[in-house]
């Protein structure tokens, strides 16, 4: 059995819970959250065998191989540097820091603990993106990448946001789709040109050319404050394929008028999209087999790049 343990009590610990517990080879052992009570009802919901005191107290009673954390952004810091101690394998919600110089602190003092850390980007284990990736083999030559982010900062600070959150909603919330560019540009990013620049005192439209060293090129758009769903297309000299919403997927051929669509996967379904798939790839890391999540190195290579779009 493979003991798996939990930091936080809220709705992404919840989803997390679901995903792991649904691998018969998985042992639920332990959940820890400053929210005790929280902690207690998830506990006895999902069958979780121990509510800790705190991280140490769970790593000393029940040594679990994996821990999971998904807690606020501001509090990530102080969970990371306490979980780094101890020699269990971790996965993170995104992102691992507020902004990108605490990001890239953490992702020292990871390296300097010979912390095993990986980052949950659940949208890469959409059936969708997925889908893209097996197909996208097929065909050769350069790729254009067409990112559209909306951001609504109004929203967030109804719903609670801290200031400092807000301040950074770039990297707290854009990542999540800015990390597209990773997934489906080759090489490494070479260039980031600004089309419309990020305006921190009147945001309104962002705009950038992103060029990869392999050749391919990104396009992203933001509208802040302004309507515009989520949505991500990857076009080649020979087919397309556009991502709107995300957990679905338009196939055209170039000489065809018509196009075919891939409805959500059956685990995206069953599961909050992408976490099944991904708590595959987490048992296989654990168990040091081949696995494609990504590191924290990886991880602050988005944050970069969420940083060198907006010129921060």
């Amino acid at each position: 059995m493979i003991k798996i343990a939990f930091i936080g009590a809220g709705y992404m610990t919840e989803e997390h819970i679901r995903a792991f517990k649904s691998f018969p080879e998985v042992n639920a052992v332990g959940i820890y959250s400053r929210t005790k009570t929280k902690a207690e009802n998830l506990a006895k919901k999902y069958g979780i065998e121990f509510v800790a005191n705190s991280i140490e107290h769970l790593y000393n009673e029940k040594s679990p191989n994996g821990l999971i954390v998904s807690v606020p952004e501001l509090s990530t810091k102080e969970v990371c540097l306490e979980s780094f101690k101890y020699p269990w394998s971790l996965m993170i919600e995104k992102p691992i820091g507020y902004n990108f110089q605490e990001a890239k602190f953490l992702c020292e003092e990871a390296i300097k603990n010979n912390s095993k850390v990986y980052v949950a980007f659940n949208r890469r284990y959409f059936a969708s993106t997925q889908k893209v990736l097996n197909d996208i083999k097929e065909f050769q030559g350069n790729r254009i990448v067409s990112v559209l982010d909306q951001e609504d900062l109004i929203s967030a600070k109804l719903g609670g946001q801290p200031d400092n959150v807000l301040e950074n909603w770039m990297y707290a919330n854009s990542i999540h789709i800015i990390d597209y560019f990773r997934i489906f540009l080759r090489g490494e990013i070479e260039s980031v040109d600004p089309i419309f620049k990020w305006e921190p005192g009147s945001p309104k439209f962002v705009a950038s050319k992103i060029s990869s060293s392999f050749g391919d090129v990104g396009i992203y758009q933001c509208q802040w404050n302004a309507p515009g769903p989520w949505s991500v297309s990857v076009t080649t000299q020979k087919r397309r394929w556009e991502m709107r919403p995300l957990e679905q997927v338009i196939v055209q051929d170039f000489g065809s008028r018509k196009v075919e669509t891939y409805e959500k996967g059956q685990l995206d379904i069953d599961f909050k999209p992408g976490l099944k798939l991904q708590a595959e790839e987490f048992l296989k890391a654990i168990k040091n087999q081949r696995s494609n999540l990504e590191n924290i190195q990886g991880s602050l290579k988005t944050m970069e790049l969420v940083k060198r779009i907006y010129d921060l």
